[in-house]
């Protein structure tokens, strides 16, 4: 007998997530093209007292103090004072933010793993630099321009380092390759490579497509359009978007993709700044995806394009909102760029959705509350029952077909999914919680590297694990071996998980990718389970 404790389950992730939402969710909506009205007044009164303090500082101060030092670690002090996603970039951080927001970084074009302090080449981006170079799938590297990476413990952000560098510049890799007694030499010569928006994209099943969307960067709409051109050349007649986990981006993607759902006219958003200046958005009724059926996933990490979108289609009755309270930012940043590189997100207004509700959650008891709230949802059981969420009534808002909708603290779905934990038994959260399952796909991988390469289809990648009838007994002792002792009962509760995750881990190690991890996953994801039952009723609403 056990006892699933939802504390020792969820915590670890809720603080995880909070975690990544400060990282994450900081100044994550803003613009990129509308410069900010200046306002006469550019010099704040007091700043003379800090140009003047940092002057005597230089010039009089008893030791020799670093001037920048000292500004570096003012200004994140000074906007700290502000709300928690007016943010400071330094140049460095910079340079990391505008890859994910631009959509592409300079590098080689590989996708690796460091499990087993080995540099593992799980796929190789079509046509990419280590592509073209003839870098395979299951290749290890071993060294990097002469350095060695592995079996050194190298951190992989120090790999990572040696794998970038400018594009058109070159590299010497050292791989090590199955059937090949030395290492073999390959330079490659670095690229601009794609950094994705959408992850996967499917048919779920016969005329249902899924889209899964990991961020809102420069490319989200363009790759949108794409998918579902794509998905319809497939049979797809009705969609499921699946914005959870997606921290949000670029405010004007958000709202192209907006369009794309919403007959002509609706308005998507409004942004308002402090003097009451407003900007609208609405739709232009040119989408591909105006009629058909539609469900939007979200949970406690979609924030703010996400909410965006969300709350657009929320609001217009156009489709069903499912899952779990969204994050809840409803705050717009315009990023102001420094002579050194730097720059600051500097929070310029707040958006609305169009029945006039923000969804920002409230800041004024600081940032390390605000992050923290995530985690008193769980203490209030809100990731279990949907009764454990309260609004105010002047948090109360109603569209045009009647539905009830709040403001205030992110977006409520129109059916709420609670975390399932059910079948979380202890030895699954040791397998899992050690990596073990994963070094076990891995491995699993390797040994049948030839016939995943081949695999090109969903369908193939079904036929081959209905080839592994004894994949979860194979795991298993090679769980036993690396310490954790067998318990049936705990193994055949967890039996769905267990496979759903080995097979996603394996399929990931495909040319499919995430196509592959999302396929294997949805059959124990019960937000989608949800979904494809609205999808099949009629009547719901979009339809």
């Amino acid at each position: 007998m056990y006892k699933n404790s939802k504390f020792t389950i969820i915590l670890p992730a809720v603080v995880a997530c909070s975690l990544v939402a400060g990282v994450l969710l900081g100044g994550l909506v803003f613009r990129t093209s509308r410069p900010v009205v200046r306002r006469p007044a550019l010099t704040a009164p007091g700043s003379d007292k800090i140009n003047r303090l940092l002057s005597l500082i230089g010039t009089q101060y008893v030791d020799s103090v670093s001037i920048d030092s000292l500004t570096e670690r003012v200004i994140p002090l000074i906007l700290d004072e502000l709300d928690p996603h007016s943010t400071y970039l330094s140049a460095q951080d910079l340079s990391r933010a505008k890859e994910s927001i631009e959509g592409e970084f300079d590098g080689i074009g590989v996708v690796f793993n460091m499990a087993t302090d080995t540099v593992i080449v799980l796929n190789v981006v079509n046509s990419g630099p280590s592509a073209k170079a003839g870098i395979q799938a299951g290749d290890r590297i071993v060294t990097v321009n002469d350095t060695v990476v592995a079996g050194i413990k190298m951190p992989q952000d120090s790999v990572v380092k040696r794998l970038r560098g400018p594009r058109g510049s070159q590299v010497t890799l050292g791989i090590q390759r199955a059937g090949v007694k030395d290492l073999v030499p390959f330079v490659v010569t670095r690229d601009a490579i794609p950094i994705k928006s959408i992850v996967a994209a499917y048919m779920i099943r016969p005329e249902t497509g899924y889209i899964k969307f990991e961020q809102f960067s420069m490319n989200a709409h363009k790759e949108l359009a794409e998918a579902i051109a794509r998905l319809k050349e497939q049979g797809m007649k009705k969609l499921i978007l699946d914005v959870r986990g997606n921290p949000g981006g670029l405010l004007d993607q958000a709202i192209l993709i907006s369009r794309e759902f919403l007959p002509k006219g609706k308005m998507i958003v409004y942004t308002q700044d402090r003097d009451g200046n407003r900007e609208i958005e609405y739709s232009e009724g040119n989408g591909k995806f105006m009629d058909e059926e539609l469900v939007v996933l979200i949970d406690e990490n979609s924030a703010s394009a996400s909410e965006i979108l969300a709350g657009a289609l929320q609001d217009n009755d156009r489709g069903t909102i499912i899952g779990r309270r969204s994050f809840g930012k409803g705050l717009v940043q315009n990023q102001i760029p420094f002579p050194d590189g730097s720059a600051v997100r500097l929070t310029v207004a707040r958006y609305y959705t169009p029945t006039g509700r923000s969804i920002q959650k409230p800041y004024s008891n600081g940032r390390e509350d605000y992050y923290n709230e995530l985690l008193s949802r769980y203490q209030h059981d809100e990731m279990f029952s949907a009764d454990s969420i309260h609004f105010a009534d002047s948090l109360k808002y109603t569209t045009e077909s009647g539905r009830v909708v709040y403001g205030g603290g992110g977006i409520m779905p129109d059916i709420f999914v609670p975390v399932d934990t059910t079948d979380m038994t202890p030895y699954f959260r040791e397998v899992a919680g050690r990596s073990i399952l994963y070094k076990f796909t891995l491995e699993f991988s390797d040994r049948y590297r030839g016939q995943l390469n081949k695999i090109r289809s969903l369908e193939e990648l079904d036929r081959f694990f209905d080839r592994q009838p004894n994949l979860l007994n194979e795991f298993v002792s090679y769980a036993a071996k690396a310490g954790v002792a067998p318990k049936p009962a705990e193994i055949e509760r967890s039996k769905a998980i267990l496979l759903a995750q080995l097979k996603a881990y394996i399929g990931r190690n495909t040319e499919l990718e995430d196509n592959a991890f999302y396929h294997e996953i949805q059959g124990i994801d019960n937000v989608i389970a949800r979904s494809i039952e609205v999808l099949d009723s009629a009547g719901h609403a979009g339809s």
